[in-house]
C-alpha cells in the first residue's frame, strides 16, 4: 500500500502546447493517502483514464512528479510500481482455467503453490467465482470474465494500490450492485489503496470513502459523497452530482441581496459582506431541488410560482416550475401533493449557495 502524491502534475498530448486549452490534464497537486478506498468521477473526456494511466505508469506526464511515499516514481515502470490495474474491458488468458489466471500474478512472484492455491481460493471465494475455478477462461459470460480480470488485480497483497477504470462497464446492470458492494467488502478486509474510475455518480458514492470530481482536466472538487451533494464548491459539482443537478440561475448583486428579472432574493449577512469584492464576477444562485420547499399556500417568505410540469418517478416526484421567467425544479416526497397550475416556494437560507465564476462564495453557513 502506498500513499500516491501528485506534484504539479499536468499532461498535454501535444508536442507544443500553447494554452490551459491544449492541455488533458492541467497543473493539480493531489494527494491519495494510504489505505483509502476513492473514486475519480467524471464526465467522458475530462481527463479520468490519463490521470490513472499516468499513477500507473502507462503514461508520463508532460509535467510534475508522481510520488509513491514521498518517492518520486516517473521513471518506474507499471510493474516497478507494483500497481494492480483493472481495465473497463476484461484482460484474460483464454486458453487458461480460472484459477490459473487468478494464480498467474502470484506465480509470477515465485509463491510457493500452497500460498498460491490459499490466495486464489481466498479471492474466489469474495468473488463468487469458486464453481468455475476448473473452467477455461474463454468459455465464461462477460460478467464472470471481468470478475476474473478484476481477481487477477486483487489477488496480490503486497501492491502499492489496485486502479480501477471504469471496471463494470460490461457488466449486466443488476449484478454491477452487488460487485459494487464486493469491492468496499475488499477494501475493508484488505485495507487496499484503491482509487476506481467511474462517470456513474452512483457506482461513485457507493464504493468510495471519497470522490474526486474531475472536470476540464482538473479535479474541482475532493471530498466525501454527502460534502459534494450538499456543499458542491463548483456549479459543475453542483450540475453533476444528484439527480436532477443543482438548480443555477444568474443573479446580480442588489445591497444585501441578488437580483434575477424582478425577484429579489436576501442573502445571509456573510454572503452579502462578500458582495462588493465580486464586482464584474458571474454571479450565480444554487440550490438543491432537494431542498426548495413547495406549497399550495402562501406562506411567510415563499414566492408564487408557475407550476409547468411533475413527474411522478415512484418513490419521488421531480415538480417544475416556473419564477419570474426562469425554469427550477423542486424534488417532492412520494407523498406530497402536487400543486396545480400555481405553487408556493422558499428556498431556505442555508441551503441556497452563491458562485462567482463558477466557485463556491465563502463566508456563510
Amino acid at each position: 500500500m502506498a500513499e500516491i502524491r501528485l506534484h504539479r502534475l499536468a499532461h498535454s498530448y501535444s508536442r507544443t502546447p500553447r494554452g490551459a486549452e491544449d492541455y488533458a490534464i492541467r497543473s493539480m497537486d493531489h494527494v491519495w493517502e494510504q489505505g483509502g478506498a476513492y473514486a475519480l468521477l467524471g464526465p467522458s473526456g475530462c481527463g479520468k483514464s490519463t490521470l490513472l494511466n499516468i499513477i500507473s505508469g502507462l503514461l508520463s506526464p508532460s509535467e510534475g512528479e508522481v510520488q509513491f511515499d514521498g518517492r518520486a516514481v516517473n521513471d518506474l515502470s507499471p510493474e516497478q510500481r507494483n500497481i494492480a490495474q483493472v481495465f473497463q474491458f476484461p484482460v484474460v488468458y483464454d486458453t487458461m482455467t480460472v484459477f490459473d489466471n487468478l494464480a498467474f500474478p502470484l506465480r509470477n512472484q515465485g509463491l510457493p503453490e500452497t500460498k498460491v492455491t490459499s490466495k486464489v481460493r481466498e479471492i474466489a471465494e469474495v468473488l463468487e467465482l469458486q464453481p468455475l475455478l476448473d473452467k477455461k477462461a474463454r468459455n465464461l459470460t462477460a460478467d464472470e470474465k471481468q470478475k476474473v480480470s478484476m481477481g487477477r488485480g486483487l489477488v496480490r497483497d503486497d501492491v502499492s494500490a489496485i486502479l480501477f477504470d471504469e471496471p463494470l462497464t460490461v457488466i449486466d446492470p443488476h449484478l454491477k450492485w452487488k460487485l459494487r458492494r464486493k469491492l468496499k467488502q475488499i477494501h475493508e478486509q484488505f485495507n487496499i489503496t484503491m482509487v476506481y474510475v467511474t462517470h456513474d455518480q452512483l457506482e461513485a458514492s457507493t464504493f468510495a470513502d471519497k470522490i474526486a470530481v474531475m472536470y476540464g482536466g482538473q479535479i474541482v472538487q475532493f471530498g466525501t459523497p454527502r460534502e459534494l451533494f450538499e456543499r458542491p464548491r463548483h456549479t459543475f459539482v453542483g450540475f453533476f452530482i444528484g439527480s436532477p443537478g443543482m438548480n443555477l440561475v444568474d443573479v446580480q448583486p442588489d445591497g444585501d441581496a441578488v437580483r434575477f428579472g424582478n425577484t429579489r432574493l436576501p442573502l445571509p449577512n456573510g454572503m452579502a459582506a462578500a458582495l462588493p469584492a465580486l464586482a464584474g464576477k458571474r454571479l450565480q444562485l444554487g440550490i438543491r431541488p432537494e431542498f426548495v420547499h413547495v406549497s399550495d399556500e402562501p406562506s411567510a417568505g415563499a414566492m408564487p410560482v408557475e407550476v409547468v410540469h411533475a413527474a411522478d418517478l415512484g418513490t419521488y416526484k421531480i415538480l417544475t416550475f416556473r419564477l419570474d421567467g426562469t425554469l427550477f425544479k423542486a424534488r417532492l416526497s412520494e407523498e406530497q401533493r402536487v400543486p396545480e397550475q400555481h405553487a408556493y416556494v422558499a428556498f431556505p437560507s442555508q441551503w441556497t449557495l452563491l458562485y462567482a465564476d463558477d466557485l463556491l462564495v465563502e463566508g456563510h453557513a
